[in-house]
């Protein structure tokens, strides 16, 4: 292995790469009380952490 300085390193490698499908948003939450609680307007987004996997 050859030895590299740190930035010589880090620019031989992209930082990183994500994949991020379109989201296609159509509902919005009528309460806005529950838009606050729930954190988005969103209904689509309302995923709740239960410690494993989302539900709904």
């Amino acid at each position: 292995m050859q030895d590299y300085s740190f930035n010589e390193y880090f620019d031989r490698f992209p930082l990183a790469m994500a994949y991020v499908p379109w989201q296609h948003l159509t509902n919005v939450f009528e309460n806005l009380d529950e838009a606050y609680n729930t954190g988005t307007i969103f209904p689509e987004l309302e995923k709740p952490f239960t410690g494993r996997r989302c539900e709904k």
